[in-house]
C-alpha cells in the first residue's frame, strides 16, 4: 500500500520556503488528516471552517490558501475541501481557480460566506470550463453580482461534470437567473441547483417563467431551490405547467416567497398527477387553511410518491393542520411533515399527538413533540427540518445528522450533495 504524504510536514515547509508564518489552524486540521487517515484508502474532506468553534481559529487568507493548494496540488487523496466562513477574496479565488486547473482529485468544494466578488468568480468559473472532476461546488454568500453569475451560466453551457452548484445569496439579477435557466435547457449533468435569494426589482416574475420554460426540456435536474425569489401565485402557476411535463425533479423548495392558497391550489392540482416530487418545502409563505385543504386534499385521495412537507409558518389554524394530519392516516407514503410556526390549537395538538403514539409520524420525522401540562396536551418545537443546518454544521456529533437535514435522508442524489 502507498503511504501518503505528511501534509503537516508538507506545509511547514512550503511556508518556509515562502517565508509566510503558519496558520495554526490549517495546521491543526492537517494533523489531524495525517493521525486519522493515513492508512486510509478512501478520499477526505479537509474541514478549515473559519467558523469552527472547537479549536482556535484564525481563519484562512489568500496567501494562506496559496501555500495550502501547493501542499495539496499533488496530493491525490484530499477530495474535498471545505473553505467556508474564512477571508478569502478575489486573490485567493485565483489561487484556487489554478487549483482546479491543476488537480485533478478535488470533487467537492465550499467557499461559502467568504469575500470573493465579481473578477473572483470570473476566474473560478473559467477554471472550470476544463476540470472534468469537482462535482459540487457551494458558492453561497459571497457576493459576485449579477455579472459574477453570469460567468458561471457560461461555465453551465461547457462543463459536464458539475452535478450541484449553490449559487444562493449571491446577489444575482434577474439576467443571470435567465441566463442560467437557459444553460440548464441543454446541460445533462447538474442535478441540484440553489438560486435562492437574488436581487429582483421587477414584480413581473420573469426568472420564474425561464425557469418554468427550462424545467419542461430538463430531464437531470433533481432538486431546485427558489426561495426568497418573491413569488408569487402567477409564478407558482407557471412551475406546475411545467412540471406536468416534468419527470425528474424530486425536490422543490418554494420556501420563503409570496404564495397564498391560490398558488397552492395549483400545487394540489399538480400533486393529483405528479409522480416524481418526494419533497415540497412552502416554508415561510402564508398558504393558511384553504391551502393546507388543497394539499391535504391531493395527499389523502391521490398523490402516493410525496415523502416531506413543510408548511412551517404559513398562518394556518387547527382546521388546516387537522386536514393534514387525518391525511397521513390514510397517505402512508408522507413521512416527514413539519408545521411548527402555524397557530395552533388544543385538537391539532390531540392529532400530531396520536399521529406520534400510534407510530404512523415518527419523533424524528417532525419538528413539534407533545407533552401534557394538567391533563392538556401542547406541542413543543424539535430542531428537525429539511434543512436546518444550511448554513451552519454542528460543533459536535454527525453533520449530516439525518433528523435536522431530512433532505439527505430521502433525495441525496449523490454522496457529496
Amino acid at each position: 500500500m502507498a503511504v501518503r504524504p505528511d501534509l503537516r510536514q508538507h506545509y511547514v515547509r512550503a511556508c518556509q520556503n515562502v517565508g509566510q508564518p503558519e496558520n495554526p489552524f490549517i495546521a491543526h486540521v492537517l494533523q489531524e488528516a495525517d493521525e486519522n487517515d493515513k492508512r486510509g484508502t478512501k478520499g477526505i474532506t479537509l474541514k478549515i471552517a473559519g467558523n469552527n468553534r472547537l479549536v482556535p481559529v484564525q481563519r484562512v487568507t489568500d496567501d494562506d490558501l496559496q501555500v495550502l493548494a501547493s501542499v495539496l496540488r499533488s496530493t491525490v487523496f484530499v477530495t474535498g475541501l471545505d473553505l467556508r466562513y474564512n477571508v478569502l477574496t478575489d486573490a485567493g479565488a485565483k489561487n484556487m481557480a489554478t487549483f482546479l486547473q491543476e488537480n485533478c482529485t478535488l470533487r467537492y468544494l465550499n467557499l461559502m460566506f467568504n469575500d470573493i466578488g465579481t473578477s473572483g468568480a470570473e476566474l473560478i468559473a473559467r477554471a472550470l470550463h476544463r476540470n472534468e472532476t469537482l462535482v459540487y461546488l457551494r458558492m453561497t454568500g459571497n457576493k459576485i453580482g449579477n455579472k459574477g453569475g453570469m460567468f458561471f451560466a457560461s461555465m453551465l453551457q461547457i462543463n459536464s461534470t458539475l452535478e450541484k452548484l449553490d449559487l444562493g445569496d449571491t446577489d444575482m439579477g434577474t439576467q443571470c437567473l435567465i441566463a442560467i435557466a437557459t444553460a440548464l435547457t441543454e446541460n445533462k449533468s447538474v442535478k441540484a441547483i440553489n438560486l435562492n435569494r437574488p436581487l429582483l426589482y421587477s414584480q413581473e416574475e420573469e426568472p420564474t417563467v425561464h425557469v418554468a420554460l427550462m424545467l419542461k426540456n430538463n430531464s437531470s435536474l433533481v432538486e431546485l431551490h427558489l426561495g426568497k425569489h418573491e413569488m408569487k401565485n402567477f409564478g407558482v402557476e407557471r412551475l406546475c405547467e411545467a412540471l406536468y411535463e416534468n419527470s425528474s425533479l424530486r425536490y422543490l423548495d418554494l420556501s420563503c416567497n409570496k404564495i397564498t392558497c391560490d398558488g397552492v391550489k395549483f400545487l394540489g392540482e399538480l400533486l393529483k398527477q405528479n409522480q416524481t416530487l418526494e419533497i415540497l418545502d412552502l416554508n415561510a409563505n402564508r398558504i393558511e387553511d384553504d391551502g393546507a385543504f388543497y394539499l391535504s386534499e391531493a395527499l389523502t385521495l391521490y398523490n402516493r410518491t410525496l415523502q416531506a412537507l413543510s408548511v412551517v409558518s404559513n398562518n394556518i389554524s387547527g382546521k388546516g393542520l387537522v386536514a393534514l394530519s387525518d391525511a397521513m392516516k390514510t397517505n402512508m407514503e408522507l413521512s416527514y411533515i413539519y408545521i411548527w410556526g402555524n397557530k395552533f390549537d388544543e385538537v391539532t395538538c390531540m392529532a400530531f399527538s396520536e399521529l406520534i403514539q400510534m407510530g404512523r409520524l415518527k419523533p424524528n420525522c417532525t419538528d413539534v413533540e407533545p407533552y401534557e401540562v394538567d391533563g392538556h396536551v401542547h406541542l413543543a418545537e424539535l430542531s428537525h427540518g429539511l434543512q436546518k443546518h444550511y448554513y451552519w454544521t454542528p460543533s459536535c456529533g454527525e453533520v449530516t445528522n439525518k433528523d435536522a437535514n431530512a433532505r439527505l435522508a430521502i433525495a441525496a442524489v449523490s454522496e457529496y450533495l
